[in-house]
């Protein structure tokens, strides 16, 4: 007798609550991921491409998130006080390395060596491990600089926000007008527009987050967020403008 073949399995299906709960967790594994990337990049270039910086480069990265911060986000129309948002989020990410007391961990191995040897057995395996990892002082110092430059980006980006809203409601105006003009007028439609233009629209709003977050250099924020949020707007209204006329 032959073997019942098995249906195939139909998707799992969530709620609202359920899944609004797996977006956010994937939000936040996503920021994980792009927060390694940007130390690992960080560490790369303390190794190949800026090596006579060290940890000057993570530190002037750091004073130039907070310049940009300053003189381009100092209202916002989600939160007040852009200064003071930027500095709580900072903190917030730096007391991971807090509790973990890295920073401590860091300045030990930054000391210099006494200037006797110690005697106690104790001592001497300790300063033996010193003088084995204090070359890792300076990587930990710049993973450190570089979580408070990726807190200052995301305080950057939640208050840019309103410009992705501003172009996606330009945007999807714009689209369902050419759509009513379309329908109207009895202009043909096109699904492999609609579809393509369709899957494009998230990439663009994540891919300013993952972009940006990453960066191992220092670059002017509008010269980020406007091209994606501006090509954003724009495929909502391709999709707009080439959604069925008949629904």
């Amino acid at each position: 007798m032959a073997a019942r073949a098995k249906p195939p399995r139909q998707p799992v299906e969530h709620g609202v609550i359920g899944g609004s709960v797996i977006t956010l967790i994937k939000g936040i594994i996503a920021l994980i991921f792009t927060l390694v990337l940007a130390v690992m990049l960080e560490w790369a270039g303390m190794a190949w491409w800026w090596k006579d910086q060290g940890t000057d480069h993570s530190r002037a990265m750091l004073e130039n998130e907070v310049t940009y911060l300053n003189e381009q986000f100092r209202d916002s129309g989600i939160v007040t006080g852009s200064a003071h948002f930027a500095a709580r989020m900072s903190e917030r990410f730096f007391s991971v390395f807090a509790w973990a007391r890295l920073d401590e961990v860091a300045q030990w191995l930054k000391q210099p060596p006494p200037a006797t040897p110690p005697t106690e057995i104790g001592a001497r395996i300790k300063e033996s491990w010193r003088q084995n990892l204090k070359h890792f002082a300076d990587h930990l110092i710049a993973a450190m600089t570089i979580t408070q430059v990726f807190a200052v980006r995301l305080a950057i980006l939640v208050m840019a926000l309103p410009a992705f809203m501003l172009f996606a409601l330009v945007g999807l105006s714009d689209g369902l007008v050419q759509r009513d003009l379309r329908r109207w007028g009895g202009g043909r439609e096109s699904s492999f527009i609609y579809h393509h233009a369709k899957k494009i629209v998230m990439p663009m709003f994540i891919g300013v987050w993952i972009v940006y977050l990453g960066m191992p250099v220092s670059v002017n924020p509008s010269w980020i967020i406007v091209p994606f949020a501006a090509l954003f707007g724009l495929s909502l209204a391709i999709t707009a403008a080439t959604f069925k006329k008949y629904l």
